[in-house]
C-alpha cells in the first residue's frame, strides 16, 4: 500500500480459510483459491506480478502445470517472486537435505527457462522472474529446444472452472521483438481511466468508455449524498455484483476503499480482462437468480454495511419484498436522474 499498489491474497479452503477472513478484516483485498486442478478465477495477463512466499506449492510437479497457470495471468514482461524453499538451499540446508534441495532449485530454473522466463535477481531466499514482452523467441526457441508446448484452441481468459493444462498460454502475436504483446499499458493512476487496448478487441470504442467512465462519476457522487456515510470513512472493502467495465471502483478511487469487480462468466464481452488493465482487480461468479444475489449479500455483508441497487422500478419493488422477508429495511429512492426516470435506487444501511 505505500507503493499505491492494490493486491490481490489468495489462500485455500482448508487450515488456513481464517487467513483470508483476517485479511479481509484488515481491510486487505483478499480471496479464497488454490492451484489444484482449475484455473484460478482470473483472465489472461492479468496481474504486473505474482508473488509467492513459503507457499509449499509443488511448482515442477505435473509438467510444471501450476507454473503455466501463473505464467496464464501474468502480464508480458511482468514478474515472478517466489521466496523460501529450495531457494538459498545452500545456507539453509545440510546434510542428507542438500541434495535433494539442489536438484529441487535446478528443476525450478529448467522450468522458468522451458516458460521462457528471465532470472533478474536472486539474494538470500528470494528470487525473480520476468516473463517476455512478448513470445518471438519463445516461438524460435521451442522449434529448437526441448520446451514445453503452447496451448492449443484454448480460450486464454476461460477462468471459471476450467482446468488447468500441461501448456503455455501464447502471447498475442507481435512484429517486433522489441513490441509488448497486446499492447503496453500506461502507468498508473493515468491507466485508469484510458481505455486499454482490449477494449478494441471486445468491440468497444473510446468514446463509449469515456461516456461510462462520466456516468459512473456522477452516479458515484450521488450516491455520497444519499449515503453519507460512503465519504466518511466507514466502508473499506466493497463489491460490485455487477462490474461492467469496472466504472464504479473507478469512480470510487478518491475514496480509501477497494471494490471487488464481479462478472458474469459467461458474459458476451470479457469485461474482467478490461477491469484488470485498468489496474483494478475482480473475479468471475455465476449467478443464477435475484434470490442468489441476495442471499449471497446477506452472507458476507458486516453488521452496519450498506447496499445499493439500481434497476427499473418495476425491479426494484420486487427486490424491496424479498429485502423486508430477509428483515432488511430499504428505502427506495430516485437515481440522479430525477423523478421521472423509470431507473430507481434501493438503498438498504443496516446501520439505521
Amino acid at each position: 500500500m505505500d507503493y499505491n499498489i492494490l493486491t490481490m491474497s489468495l489462500a485455500p479452503s482448508d487450515k488456513h480459510e481464517a487467513q483470508v477472513q483476517l485479511a479481509l478484516e484488515r481491510g486487505v483485498p483478499a480471496m479464497l483459491g488454490m492451484l489444484s486442478i482449475h484455473r484460478l478465477p482470473f483472465p489472461s495477463r492479468s496481474f504486473d506480478m505474482a508473488h509467492c512466499a513459503r507457499c509449499l506449492v509443488q511448482w515442477t510437479k505435473y509438467d510444471g502445470l501450476y507454473l503455466m497457470e501463473i505464467d496464464r495471468v501474468l502480464r508480458p514482461g511482468g514478474y515472478w517472486v517466489f521466496s523460501g524453499p529450495p531457494i538459498n538451499w545452500k545456507a539453509t540446508y545440510k546434510g542428507s537435505e542438500v541434495g535433494a534441495q539442489e536438484l529441487e532449485q535446478a528443476r525450478l530454473e529448467d522450468l522458468a527457462v522451458r516458460l521462457c522466463w528471465k532470472k533478474v535477481a536472486e539474494k538470500g531466499a528470494i528470487a525473480v522472474w520476468r516473463k517476455p514482452n512478448n513470445h518471438i523467441h519463445c516461438i524460435i526457441k521451442s522449434r529448437i529446444w526441448k520446451s514445453a508446448q503452447f496451448c492449443i484452441n484454448s480460450d486464454p481468459d476461460a477462468g471459471w472452472y476450467k482446468k488447468m493444462e500441461p501448456c503455455i498460454t501464447p502471447l498475442l502475436n507481435v512484429t517486433d521483438i522489441h513490441d509488448i504483446s497486446g499492447g503496453s499499458l500506461e502507468k498508473w493512476p493515468k491507466r485508469l481511466n484510458i481505455a486499454p487496448p482490449r477494449t478494441k478487441i471486445e468491440g468497444i470504442s473510446g468514446a463509449a468508455f469515456k461516456e461510462d467512465n462520466q456516468l459512473w462519476k456522477r452516479r458515484v457522487r450521488y450516491y455520497g449524498i444519499i449515503l453519507k456515510s460512503l465519504t466518511k470513512g466507514r466502508y473499506r472493502n466493497i463489491v460490485d455484483m455487477n462490474a461492467g467495465m469496472g466504472g464504479f471502483a473507478a469512480a470510487l478511487t478518491q475514496y480509501p476503499v477497494w471494490v471487488m469487480n464481479v462478472l458474469p462468466y459467461d458474459a458476451k464481452q470479457n469485461n474482467l480482462s478490461i477491469v484488470f488493465d485498468r489496474g483494478l482487480i475482480g473475479t468471475y461468479m455465476n449467478w443464477c437468480s435475484i434470490l442468489d444475489i441476495f442471499l449471497e449479500m446477506h452472507r458476507i455483508l458486516r453488521p452496519e454495511g450498506a447496499v445499493i441497487i439500481r434497476d427499473h422500478v418495476d425491479t426494484i419493488v420486487a427486490v424491496k419484498g424479498i429485502a423486508e422477508k430477509m428483515r432488511w429495511n430499504g428505502r427506495v429512492l430516485h437515481s440522479e436522474n430525477g423523478a421521472f426516470h423509470p431507473e430507481k435506487i434501493l438503498l438498504i444501511d443496516t446501520s439505521d
